[in-house]
């Protein structure tokens, strides 16, 4: 990526006016809009591991020749794709990223992203800053989760995405930590079982209960099974809110805790401590804001909770604050090399 291209998303600082920078500012949502156009036409696939005319590409994928070459002309610029000569194209490890049949692909994230019914929150942002409510019920008349759960189309493709997610960000997490005497883990709110599959490849002697709600239940099983992990993984449907299951060594609550006000969430850590024995922890893997004007992915994903949900992603300092409420002891935050940290917690 060049000097210039980073301008785009406001990572620039090389002299240029205020009011050009803004300019950029205003249209960087563009490169947001592009990649979720050329991720949903599966553009990345049909490229391949060589380079493709634009005219193929359009052929292959049912697009328009001279406008999917513009895309990718302005992509290439920011470091999506390159054009190696004139009107040919070849993937760069950003445009990897896109490719369904690649490990950890970030197809589906970005189509979830780009879905029209969450666009459309985001669109009335103002209206979260007006009232503290979620944008996306003023927008759509219910809740996210309830959306959701009258849509099984888009929550299966919701799960894929967060799966997509979980392999990116737990993958360094995992890096940071040692569970190598961890017997039985339990992942609240644990999705397809991304988390317990990598830990179980991990640790040989680990079991693992993957616990999050029943309708989730059978694309957990059905992964973990897949992965030849029948016998070290039971998955569990019910509802964190109300309890979680008993006996774990140690619990893990990945990308959830931020999707929940104050009050569900400390309910949901009080469920845990009830839970866990004495010498059980808690692993909280999620984005933790620092202070100040520092640069953070996790600032904008609390944006994205102001508007979608009812939750926030917090400060070091707040989660202590829930961790007290609910009878928890802040042990350490450990940073990664991705937006997340992994935040230790006991039995106070």
């Amino acid at each position: 990526m060049t000097d210039d291209s980073s301008d785009i998303t406001g990572t620039g600082g090389d002299g240029k006016p205020p009011a050009v920078r803004m300019y950029e500012l205003l249209y960087s949502s563009l490169v947001s809009q592009l990649i979720i156009a050329v991720a949903d036409l599966g553009v990345a696939d049909a490229v391949g591991d060589g380079t493709r005319h634009v005219d193929e590409l359009a052929e292959a994928t049912g697009s328009d020749p001279r406008s999917l070459y513009r895309a990718l002309r302005a992509l290439a610029s920011v470091g999506v794709f390159t054009e190696t000569s004139p009107r040919r194209f070849a993937l760069t490890p950003l445009a990897e990223t896109l490719r369904a049949d690649r490990p950890g692909s970030m197809r589906d994230l970005a189509r979830y992203v780009g879905l029209p019914e969450r666009q459309r929150a985001f669109g009335a942002l103002a209206q979260s800053l007006r009232t503290g409510k979620p944008s996306f019920d003023h927008v759509h008349g219910q809740d996210w989760w309830s959306f959701f759960a009258a849509r099984p189309e888009l929550a299966t493709l919701f799960n894929s995405a967060m799966s997509s997610m979980a392999r990116m960000v737990n993958g360094a997490a995992l890096d940071s930590c040692d569970l190598s005497d961890v017997e039985l883990l339990v992942d609240v709110g644990g999705g397809r079982g991304t988390l317990a599959a990598m830990l179980l490849d991990r640790y040989p002697g680990m079991r693992a209960v993957v616990f999050d709600l029943p309708r989730v239940v059978p694309e957990a099983r059905a992964q973990l099974d897949a992965a030849g992990f029948a016998d070290r993984a039971r998955c569990v449907g019910g509802d964190f809110l109300r309890e979680v299951p008993e006996g774990g060594d140690a619990y893990v609550l990945s990308w959830t805790i931020h999707d929940w006000d104050d009050e569900d969430a400390v309910t949901i850590l009080r469920n845990i401590r009830e839970a866990m024995g004495e010498r059980g922890r808690l692993l909280v893997i999620d984005e933790v804001i620092p202070e100040g004007d520092a640069r953070h992915f996790g600032k904008f994903e609390d944006v994205v909770m102001m508007c979608l949900l009812t939750g926030q992603v917090r400060t070091e300092a707040e989660l202590r604050a829930l961790f007290e409420r609910a009878g928890l002891r802040h042990v350490e935050t450990r940073n990664t090399p991705s937006p997340t940290s992994v935040v230790v917690a006991t039995r106070a």
